[in-house]
């Protein structure tokens, strides 16, 4: 059902005129949602230090986590020590708790996971953003800027930069939920937009995606995707928004593929997988989050996002402005 919807929503058939009357009440909701916010009558609640949100307006996933790790790649390498807050999706409970390293997926979520092990940035996550950010800086106190991974529909918390991250979907079909992607209408304002798969009618700065030249397996061993190359036993599987494109990625690397499995997005990996034993098995970095600990031979492919320049270069003037001046009016 699952995938019958996606496809659905990109392009206005049968299926989503159908399911059109619901978007309504969608948009019901969400206009009932934004309006204390709107009216004044409910403020965003403001920190103490610059807050980025990473986001998107459709609904499953659109690459963010990845350009979340570009950027505190690029915070850390100019010295500015970043934290970062998300919701957790799919995890078990509803309080703030701090993410480790050597925590199970089940408690944490997967991305904020991946996020905490790859960057080593601290990471909190809780319902409540603003709750996290604030369990974050006081764990934390040297921390300079926040990021939210997620959040551009959380209106809670107040934020200095938003960025909004498209996949080769752009908005599909242009409807709300159920009957189309969206979360929210777009356009919208946002500072920035991230693009990447050439999303029609959307006018952002293309993000440069690519695999690593290697794979990784639970205890660190590497292993070059030349090698898996002249392998004939490779399965591929992905629980992410759209395993196609890692499927496709790994083909155009030189991996072929004896199997490869889609699976939905962040798949709990409880139920037997569906590869052959003797398999070669071959996952994204955010599926191995939760299989390693069922299958720690499993390759894990990092996937590399290169920043525009550009982006780059107003993302530094913007920030810098708030960081010398915080909350003050953006930079001209």
């Amino acid at each position: 059902m699952r995938q019958a919807l996606q496809r659905a929503w990109l392009r206005r058939g049968l299926l989503a005129w159908l399911l059109l009357p619901l978007s309504g009440l969608y948009a019901a909701g969400a206009a009932l949602h934004r309006f204390p916010y709107r009216s004044g009558l409910r403020r965003p609640q403001r920190l103490p230090v610059p807050v980025i949100v990473v986001g998107n307006v459709v609904a499953g996933g659109a690459g963010k986590t990845p350009v979340v790790l570009a950027l505190l790649a690029h915070l850390r390498q100019r010295g500015i020590q970043a934290g970062v807050v998300s919701r957790g999706y799919g995890r078990s409970g509803a309080g703030v708790i701090q993410v480790r390293e050597d925590d199970a997926p089940h408690r944490t979520g997967d991305e904020p996971l991946l996020v905490r092990r790859k960057s080593g940035a601290p990471v909190f996550v809780g319902r409540r953003r603003v709750e996290a950010a604030r369990a974050l800086l006081h764990a934390h106190p040297a921390t300079q800027v926040i990021v939210s991974d997620d959040g551009l529909q959380h209106h809670d918390l107040a934020r200095d930069i938003e960025i909004c991250v498209f996949d080769g979907r752009g908005i599909g079909n242009g409807w709300l939920l159920p009957a189309g992607p969206l979360r929210e209408g777009w356009p919208r304002q946002v500072d920035f937009v991230l693009a990447h798969g050439a999303p029609p009618a959307i006018q952002g700065q293309a993000l440069q995606r690519q695999l690593a030249t290697h794979a990784v397996r639970a205890d660190g061993t590497r292993r070059s995707l030349a090698e898996l190359a002249r392998d004939p036993m490779v399965h591929a599987l992905a629980g992410i928004a759209q395993p196609e494109s890692f499927f496709a990625m790994l083909r155009a690397a030189g991996v072929p593929l004896a199997g490869a499995h889609a699976l939905p997005d962040h798949h709990d990996f409880a139920a037997a997988l569906p590869v052959p034993g003797e398999a070669t098995l071959v996952c994204t970095e955010k599926d191995a989050v939760k299989l390693w600990a069922s299958r720690p031979d499993a390759w894990a492919v990092p996937l590399q996002v290169a920043l525009p320049e550009r982006f780059v270069a107003e993302f530094d003037r913007w920030l810098d402005a708030r960081l010398s001046s915080p909350h003050g009016s953006p930079p001209p």
